[in-house]
């Protein structure tokens, strides 16, 4: 347990993060499921989809939830499949 006050802060600070870095990387999981389940059906609905999903995974590596090689390589695979 965090003794000092700075320590306390810290942790409070981390835990808000983990929260916004959870959900964003809940929101772009979730998308590249819908598009691969999408994709066996419909290419051109997915195909529809890949700028949102694009979208999703761009801005989780920016703001550093997924490394960018993660990002370009889901992004490589995501645009494969509906091709």
């Amino acid at each position: 347990m965090p003794i000092t006050q700075s320590a306390k802060k810290a942790v409070r600070g981390s835990l808000r993060k983990k929260a916004f870095n959870d959900q964003r990387k809940k929101v772009m999981k979730e998308i590249i499921k819908k598009i691969e389940k999408i994709a066996k059906t419909n290419k051109a609905e997915a195909t529809k989809m890949l700028s949102g999903a694009f979208q999703a995974i761009d801005k989780s590596a920016q703001k550093g939830v997924i490394k960018k090689n993660n990002a370009a390589r889901k992004k490589s695979r995501l645009a494969k499949l509906v091709k």
